[in-house]
């Protein structure tokens, strides 16, 4: 195609922008299936934020996107959603080198050996939270996973366990989620747009108390003796230094630390969600899980598990870049300001790749590698997520200590449909479980004691 050609745009939904928004917001995973089925592999949204939206299906699009020039394909635009949350300096909103630079800043606290460190806190929340759950009687289990890993986030990042400042952190950043992952206030966010939705009263004074809390811990670790040998995130971080000798200022630090707190327990507790919601539904799957787990020996049923939760109830269903050139992609001449949108949903529905993909089948994995274009619940490219290694782990040992400590019921319940929470999408019955039986934990192999 050459660059003389006229701008096109793939087929797509009729209607106007706020319809396409409110169909969006309603059932994000139904209207881009149907659009999908209606209009192919490459489809045309009208969404805030950009008068054209992209989606690309086809694993080749995806890798096109990934790995094209950052400075061509922007990602802090199309994530501009999160600014009144996140702050500006956020890894999440910036391209090309301030983004490289605040991504290899970042990158000390999720090295395998201290990510590896994390293991006994996140063991130590799990079990003090599922400890107290009741038996016989039905249990969302989403709250409770938000509240396992808003902790064990919370005590990696300050490496405390407990204090007043904790606890007011806590409380603020609960209602601050509450508030802004309301479908009504996304919607006000798509009407006001990023900037006008932060100046709101009501949002200044959420943020304002998180604020509270942050700046003040941020200035009393810069003045610890000890610094350099603690091993927490906020003191890693502290640390961290540039190729010029930089480091990040209060500001920058307060949107990276809210960055890893929001972004760092929301996703992770709601595929753990996923995960008990689908395997409850599936017994078969879930008593071989608790064989593996209590004997010990392995973890391939749980990477399994794990990774076909992933792809068939990705938290994060698209990922957005705008582009800042014209580009040719599936057959179209794009303008500038284009938003392109991989879409990892139905990336993952693709039945070339996953027959019967609608289905959760494990097994799928057992012989399988996941592809760097075709298994994307974490992104790709540059900006594929610095969490990503640190999330399974901590997926895998939550997951872990919950079906090593009790027996769940099975259903055959309808599986949960999809409910929209910000960005998010999270199971419609907030993941509604049994625990059937506690297991005597002193009974537990002597191996699972050290690990822990």
């Amino acid at each position: 195609m050459s660059p003389a050609t006229p701008y096109s745009f793939p087929a797509g939904p009729r209607g106007p922008m706020p319809l396409h928004a409110a169909m969006f917001a309603r059932d994000a995973w139904g209207f881009m299936s149907a659009a999908r089925a209606q209009y192919g592999e490459t489809f045309t949204m009208h969404l805030p934020g950009a008068k054209h939206w992209v989606f690309l299906t086809d694993p080749e699009h995806v890798k096109q996107v990934y790995t094209g020039d950052p400075a061509i394909f922007h990602a802090g635009e199309g994530n501009s959603i999160l600014l009144p949350l996140l702050g500006k300096h956020s890894v999440l909103l910036l391209d090309e080198q301030p983004h490289l630079r605040q991504r290899k800043l970042l990158l000390p606290p999720f090295h395998g050996r201290r990510m590896a460190a994390y293991e006994g806190l996140m063991r130590t929340v799990a079990r003090d939270t599922i400890d107290a759950w009741p038996t016989g009687t039905p249990l969302k289990a989403w709250p409770q996973m938000q509240a396992v890993t808003l902790e064990i986030i919370m005590r990696a990042v300050f490496g405390v366990e407990e204090g007043a400042r904790l606890d007011r952190l806590r409380t603020a950043l609960e209602t601050l989620m509450a508030e802004v992952t309301r479908r009504r206030t996304m919607l006000l966010v798509a009407v006001l747009g990023e900037q006008r939705f932060a100046r709101l009263k009501s949002v200044r004074r959420r943020l304002t108390a998180v604020d509270d809390v942050l700046l003040p811990e941020i200035a009393a670790r810069r003045g610890v003796a000890d610094l350099e040998d603690r091993s927490d995130i906020l003191s890693l971080l502290l640390q961290a230094r540039d190729e010029d000798g930089g480091a990040m200022g209060d500001r920058e630090l307060r949107d990276e630390l809210m960055t890893l707190l929001v972004a760092g327990h929301e996703t992770t507790a709601t595929t753990l969600s996923w995960a008990l919601e689908r395997l409850v539904r599936h017994p078969d799957a879930l008593r071989r899980l608790q064989d593996e787990v209590r004997e010990g020996e392995s973890d391939v049923w749980m990477t399994a598990v794990v990774r076909e939760t992933l792809r068939l109830c990705p938290v994060i269903s698209i990922t957005v870049r705008e582009l800042q050139e014209p580009i040719d992609i599936a057959g179209h001449r794009l303008p500038a300001g284009t938003r392109v949108v991989p879409c990892i949903h139905l990336v993952h529905r693709r039945p070339d790749l996953y027959p019967d993909p609608d289905a959760f089948r494990p097994e799928r994995w057992i012989d399988q590698t996941p592809g760097t274009y075709t298994w994307i619940p974490f992104g790709g490219g540059v900006r594929r997520c610095l969490g990503a290694s640190f999330a399974l782990f901590e997926m895998k040992t939550i997951l872990g200590e919950i079906v090593r400590s009790m027996d769940l019921e099975t259903t055959t319940a309808p599986g949960e449909r999809m409910r929209s929470r910000a960005i998010t999408r999270t199971p419609g019955g907030q993941a509604e479980i049994v625990v059937a039986r506690r297991l005597d934990r002193e009974a537990e192999p002597e191996r699972v004691a050290v690990a822990g």
